[in-house]
């Protein structure tokens, strides 16, 4: 999924104008010196991001899967779903990104026929096992909060990790196709016709057609789709609440109250996660299919330029945004994060139902229903199941 040019996470089409490339097909809307400052300013505030990125995103993944794995409190359905997410994150961190701050110091392609055809394919599973793996999140919490009849047993948590591992399996199989067109190819300079450069293109340079088809199932695929379901569950999700709320008598007890809270928390940060992911890659979609369409109409000017580096830096932002948000978000996992940071040696927590594990082996009275308390089915030690009252 690279370009000869300026660099989109989705490919631009090949053969397109780059003001900061001296083998462009077109002049810049600015002078050769004002071209290299640029190309100067771009690299060094590029490279500066990449860093940023991949060392924030590096420490928010990691400590997020090593609480989830050291944590067995926290090994609940929608963490399970959470640590995916920042599996596929992590995957992107260490292998695109680094490739692709390369390219700023270097106008050819050099990682070699092998590279060209994996990092697109890596670049596509991370943000289908994003998306995908969001669109369950938001299935999980419907069935929590609009069917909460629906009894999850012991065996939950192995089915969603066999859930989990569909995803990932259709990500990468999807993601093939990238593998199959994407080739290295020597391209010749518009100005010199003796100068050539090497260059990873996403698709066949004969086909005109391909690169619209190409953004737009991309678009559909990856983004529209995926946040329409979403949107679908989160609408159920929104009008069950309220209409909740009006029935709730006047006095409820504590426990039903903290289980209302307790759902309406998650489902709140599924719904900051699905947010991030729609503002970190709309813009860099959009910028695709405009480039697609409108390919031999490219505009060279300085601010199609910074819209397109902004595009590329909030899509691969992504990628290490998502922790942090469940830090503002989760007292309890905010207390699990401090305590990783100090390497173990702060006070332990106090051992209480975190509002992440409260579901991971109930489901609880629907919330619809008007009693002041709520039975639960949880498994007991032994694999079977126990009634209890539980405060979540």
């Amino acid at each position: 999924m690279e370009d000869d040019f300026i660099p989109d996470v989705f490919p631009a089409r090949t053969g397109e104008a780059d003001p900061l490339n001296p083998n462009s097909t077109e002049e810049p809307s600015w002078t050769s010196e004002g071209a290299e400052s640029v190309h100067v300013a771009v690299r060094c505030v590029m490279t500066s991001a990449y860093l940023l990125i991949i060392s924030v995103g590096l420490l928010g993944n990691i400590t997020l899967v090593r609480i989830f794995i050291t944590n067995s409190a926290m090994r609940s359905v929608p963490n399970i779903f959470i640590s995916s997410l920042a599996a596929g994150d992590l995957l992107l961190l260490v292998t695109c990104v680094p490739v692709d701050a390369f390219r700023y110091f270097s106008e050819e392609w050099v990682f070699g026929d092998a590279a060209c055809k994996l990092i697109p394919v890596i670049q596509l599973t991370s943000v289908g096992v994003s998306v995908f793996t969001l669109t369950a999140l938001s299935a999980d919490r419907y069935k929590a909060i609009v069917n909460p009849m629906d009894i999850q047993t012991s065996s939950a948590v192995f089915w969603t990790c066999l859930k989990a591992a569909s995803i990932w399996l259709l990500s990468v199989l999807l993601a093939v196709p990238e593998a199959v067109f994407s080739q290295v190819v020597t391209m010749t300079g518009h100005r010199d016709s003796n100068v050539t450069f090497v260059n990873c293109v996403p698709y066949p340079l004969s086909n005109e057609l391909h690169p619209r088809i190409h953004s737009v199932l991309l678009f559909l695929v990856y983004f529209l789709v995926p946040l329409s379901i979403i949107s679908v569950y989160y609408y159920h999700i929104a009008r069950t609440l309220i209409r909740s709320a009006h029935d709730m008598p006047g006095e409820v007890s504590d426990h039903t109250r903290r289980q209302m809270e307790t759902r309406k928390r998650l489902a709140k940060i599924v719904l900051v996660f699905v947010g991030l992911f729609a503002l970190c890659w709309f813009p860099n979609h959009v910028l695709y299919m405009y480039r697609s369409f409108h390919y031999r109409h490219m505009d060279l000017s300085l601010v199609h330029l910074v819209v397109t580096l902004l595009a590329r830096v909030l899509s691969f932002s992504s990628s290490c945004v998502n922790p942090f948000a469940l830090y503002l978000l989760s007292e309890s996992f905010r207390r699990h994060f401090n305590s990783q940071l100090r390497c173990g040696r702060g006070p332990r927590p106090q051992r209480q139902p975190s509002y992440l594990h409260s579901t991971s082996h109930i489901r609880l009275t629907s919330i619809k229903k008007t009693t002041p308390t709520a039975a639960v089915i949880a498994p007991a030690a032994n694999g079977g199941s126990s009634r209890q009252e539980v405060a979540l």
